[in-house]
């Protein structure tokens, strides 16, 4: 996974945050206003041990962020900066993605950037694989944004 450079609150130009969760495994497809990725989830996940003791699924909030994170995969030359999740519409969840199963992500831009440069996309996850394939697991609408300077206060340094 990329890393992304800030330089707000004090932090030199070419600090590298890197996201603690790699949600996009692999690009499967992408195009200027069209991306499709998979992330296949496996036992091995941190978070599953929490979610949920002895059911074990992916976390709605982090197939949000696939869906994130494969907008920003999309969008990065043509924004040209850091781009983060700036909003949330109409998001809904559907079928569970439990371990040895994917999510299979399509991220189509709608229109964008705006005056602020924010870009608006939807997005839908789908189950890959076990009893669940070709199901429903989140679809919505979103907003990619700029990073603001107070994006970076919750980051943690990495040496590039």
């Amino acid at each position: 996974m990329r890393g992304f450079e800030c330089s707000h609150w004090g932090v030199g130009a070419g600090t590298i945050f890197r996201l603690r969760y790699h949600l996009v495994d692999s690009v499967l497809e992408q195009a200027p206003d069209r991306i499709r990725t998979l992330k296949q989830v496996t036992a091995a996940e941190e978070y599953l041990a929490d979610h949920f003791p002895g059911y074990p699924i992916l976390p709605g909030v982090l197939m949000l962020e696939a869906l994130a994170q494969s907008a920003r995969i999309m969008l990065q030359d043509a924004a040209g900066e850091q781009l983060v999740l700036g909003g949330v519409k109409a998001l809904k969840y559907g079928a569970m993605v439990k371990p040895g199963e994917s999510l299979e992500v399509v991220v189509s831009l709608v229109k964008g950037p705006d005056l602020s440069g924010a870009w608006s996309c939807k997005g839908t996850g789908t189950v890959r694989g076990g009893s669940l394939d070709g199901e429903t697991a989140v679809s919505g609408r979103f907003t990619m944004r700029p990073m603001s300077s107070g994006a970076c206060a919750g980051g943690q340094e990495s040496p590039a």
